[in-house]
């Protein structure tokens, strides 16, 4: 029989929905296409900002989005040499850092260009950093490198959740041979909407309107001790201390879940007069504080997270004391001094 004939009750269900509610089905199941192959084809949807083993194994085996894939392994050459992750490139940590007098200086732009066009990297590529995944400061690396390369304009960006460690332990393979990309002609120009500098960290001190999040352990946060190449210990005036090591499932180098880094974010006090997304990570040299940046930033989802990337390496050298907190008297100096000259002398 044909359909026109039949009741109304005896139609199929399709045709008896209403016109408008089975096109509005229609283009959702459109759009829904359009997401899957926006993200097999390496475009159209951001890169999560953390990628379990299992989920960069599947990315790699999927040769449309492997095609965008661009593995930044930052180990040292000899680990890296050793064995590292399928189509993983080296571009070691310390290309990413300052000089040894300031470590946490953001390179020059000419060399940071000339790394990432190296690697292969642009904006239609999907840049995964990977570290070793040793620990929880080690974790610092990959987010330091990230900061970095979304300074640089990048957008699709990830990090291996515990690093060549967890990527091992899932039974994942691991190689010998080194791997290069083509190399683009990338010309990146800074978003200085993720720096803070010295003179908008200055203001934040003197206004008190920004947060100021100090993710050092809390001996150095106190004053017990400073950072080697620190002119003095302590803190920023109006810091809170939030150790870096506070996003990390106990005893291990795993990030957490998103619902966990946002009930930590959440715990963080607002400065007074500030949003509570108002914010400046810093630490001694901007490693650990690029971790309290990505979890704030990057996984929490707070709005205008800067990372003040020399910290109190660079501020400590000739900053005013009423801007610094937490300095110990002169001879408790005296005494981190002798302490840290044995640590050099004989370690």
């Amino acid at each position: 029989m044909h359909l026109a004939a039949l009741s109304p009750e005896s139609k199929p269900l399709t045709l008896r929905l209403p016109l408008a509610r089975r096109v509005l089905q229609g283009l959702t199941r459109h759009l829904a296409g359009l997401a899957l192959c926006g993200w097999a084809s390496g475009a159209a949807l951001a890169a999560p900002p953390l990628l379990l083993p299992a989920e960069l194994s599947a990315l790699l085996k999927d040769p449309a989005r492997a095609e965008q894939l661009r593995i930044v392994d930052i180990r040292d050459p000899k680990s890296y040499a050793a064995q590292h992750l399928p189509e993983a490139q080296n571009a070691p940590y310390a290309q990413w850092r300052g000089p040894s007098s300031n470590p946490g200086e953001l390179p020059p732009l000419p060399k940071l260009t000339a790394l990432v066009q190296l690697l292969g990297l642009s904006p239609q590529t999907h840049a995964v950093v990977v570290s070793s995944g040793a620990d929880a400061s080690d974790f610092g690396a990959a987010a330091r490198v990230y900061w970095t390369l979304k300074v640089l304009g990048l957008k699709e960006l990830s990090v291996l959740n515990g690093g060549v460690k967890a990527w091992s332990q899932a039974g994942l393979p691991l190689g010998t041979k080194g791997s290069t990309a083509l190399p683009s002609d990338y010309a990146p120009t800074l978003d200085t909407s993720l720096i803070a500098t010295r003179e908008e960290v200055r203001a934040a001190i003197d206004s008190g309107k920004s947060r100021l999040v100090d993710a050092r352990p809390a001996d150095f946060f106190n004053g017990s001790t400073r950072h080697q190449a620190a002119a003095v210990p302590g803190t920023l005036k109006g810091a809170v201390n939030l150790t870096h090591d506070s996003w990390f499932v106990p005893g291990t180098a795993t990030f957490v879940g998103t619902d966990k880094a946002r009930q930590i974010a959440a715990s963080l006090p607002a400065a007074p007069g500030s949003s509570a997304a108002d914010t400046v990570s810093f630490c001694n040299t901007g490693h650990w504080a690029a971790t309290n940046w990505f979890a704030l930033s990057e996984v929490a989802g707070q709005k205008d997270v800067k990372l003040y990337a020399g910290s109190l390496v660079e501020w400590t050298r000739d900053a005013p004391l009423e801007t610094l907190a937490n300095v110990p008297g002169r001879l408790q100096q005296l005494a981190i001094n002798a302490r840290l000259w044995a640590d050099r002398t004989f370690k």
